[in-house]
């Protein structure tokens, strides 16, 4: 099975580059919770259907764990800017000049406000705290990943993609038991419009050798992260403008069940004035960093494997030629 170490989101759907995973053993368990007792429910509009944005790569470091809330430093000034101030986006030296001349106001377009009876505002909570209330799952997204469920308020909309962070819960695997998840970085207090793509590896079983009459194989999915990536401005799938905020990347990771933003570096000339068309992100390290180039820098799939197992190959020689140079010490012989 061969693994790559670069996975690649374009701003504009529906291209994306199919990605070589590794396969994981991991075990996904169910404990019995007892149910929690049942309060009234709403049920909202019905929701319709819109386009996935999938990114499936592995790094081969499927035990990394991410960044800890000591790597963001926002202070209370900048979560009072609700979300107008771009935050955790680095820009490359060689074009500090344009930074700096750069605006740092974005102007969204305005979404319609809808109040709910069943809204309950988790910010502020203790992280991993058990709720006594039942939440009606058909007004929230649910995201399934491997080792939880998470769900965000999902305000009704046509397209059935706009996010309020202000109320989040994360649940084991098909239970009812809702509890309060990690926040690691400030989250927005408005509503914004954000595509979701997943990380992940799927597990391939091969039949056993006296069975031939079995399939070839079956393959598992197992999601591990799954990236909230902003729509610039706010703008609708069916805009002409449309495009996707590389900057502004929510990070859901099912085995610490917490949400974070993501650090992202950016090398594409011009700063936040770009053109932000030709944006291409990089995501590696097992999903935990992120880079845009610009689209004329990408590297064919072929070209990224060849030197992943390049430089593997290389270790593998330098730890046989180890043993031979330290004949006279070693514990081999």
């Amino acid at each position: 099975m061969t693994s790559t170490a670069t996975a690649v989101l374009f701003p504009t759907p529906p291209f994306f580059t199919p990605k070589y995973s590794s396969s994981l053993l991991l075990t996904r368990s169910i404990l019995p919770f007892p149910s929690l007792k049942p309060k009234p429910l709403h049920f909202p509009l019905t929701p319709t259907l819109k386009p996935s944005f999938l990114v499936r790569v592995d790094d081969g470091d499927g035990d990394a764990d991410p960044g800890g809330p000591s790597d963001y430093d926002a202070d209370e000034e900048e979560v009072e800017l609700d979300n107008t101030k771009d935050f955790e986006v680095e820009y490359d030296p060689l074009e500090a000049a344009s930074v700096a001349t750069a605006s740092a106001t974005t102007v969204d377009v305005d979404i319609a406000i809808i109040e709910s009876k069943s809204f309950v505002s988790t910010q502020g909570w203790d992280s991993d705290m058990v709720v006594d209330y039942r939440i009606n799952e058909e007004e929230f997204h649910k995201i399934s990943l491997l080792d939880c469920d998470f769900f965000i308020r999902k305000p009704p909309d046509p397209d059935n993609d706009v996010y309020d962070f202000r109320e989040m819960y994360v649940t084991p695997p098909d239970t009812d038991v809702y509890s309060i998840p990690k926040v690691l970085a400030p989250m927005p207090q408005k509503y914004i419009r954000c595509a979701m793509s997943d990380y992940g590896c799927y597990n391939v079983t091969e039949p056993p050798i006296d069975a031939p009459r079995d399939p070839l194989y079956k393959s598992e999915k197992e999601i591990m992260k799954v990236f909230l990536t902003k729509h610039y401005r706010n703008r609708r799938l069916s805009d002409p403008e449309f495009v996707l905020d590389f900057e502004e990347i929510y990070v859901i990771d099912s085995k610490t069940k917490s949400i974070t933003r993501a650090k992202v570096l950016v090398t594409v000339p011009g700063g936040r004035n770009r053109d932000r068309k030709s944006d291409l992100l990089v995501i590696r390290d097992n999903g935990n960093s992120f880079k845009i180039i610009h689209a004329s820098e990408r590297d064919d799939p072929t070209t990224v494997i060849e030197r992943e197992e390049w430089a593997k190959s290389r270790q593998d020689m330098e730890r046989h030629l180890r043993k031979l140079r330290d004949f006279n010490i070693s514990n081999w012989f």
